[in-house]
């Protein structure tokens, strides 16, 4: 198995802040996908709404201030029963998110893929905390002919 893993500092945040824009629609909807419904608790489901499709995730495992995860219950056929983790960190000024989507079966194209996407989308979290303004999908960079 094959793991995308990222690391990103959230200036002048907190722990709160970081995982508040992990767990609720609003926060989500602001870094990773404007279009952005569902169940933000434990056991729920949230939907994630892309140009070129969507991603279901079930809410795994929440601690706040520490953890987010999600099992990824419906999207592209590499991701499902994937998972994505977030664990969040103080570290001084900055709050640390150590990010992973685990469990890939094999480390294909499409992964390489995801992985600088999923940076994209990181470094739009921390603009979103430090700013106040992120870039979601459909305002996101977009880095190939895949988007």
């Amino acid at each position: 198995m094959a793991d995308i893993l990222h690391r990103v500092g959230v200036e002048h945040s907190s722990p709160q802040r970081v995982y508040d824009a992990l767990t609720t629609l609003d926060g989500l909807s602001g870094w990773w996908a404007e279009k952005t419904t569902g169940d933000t608790g434990p056991g729920g489901i949230i939907e994630f709404r892309f140009g070129p499709g969507g991603i279901d995730m079930k809410v795994d495992e929440l601690d706040p201030g520490r953890l987010v995860r999600w099992e990824v219950v419906d999207g592209p056929a590499e991701w499902i029963g994937t998972h994505v983790q977030f664990d969040i960190r103080q570290d001084g000024d900055w709050t640390v998110v150590l990010f992973r989507h685990e469990g890939w079966r094999e480390p294909v194209e499409f992964m390489s893929h995801c992985s600088t996407k999923w940076a994209t989308y990181l470094v739009s979290l921390k603009q979103l905390l430090e700013t106040g303004t992120g870039a979601p999908d459909p305002r996101d960079l977009l880095i190939s002919d895949w988007h």
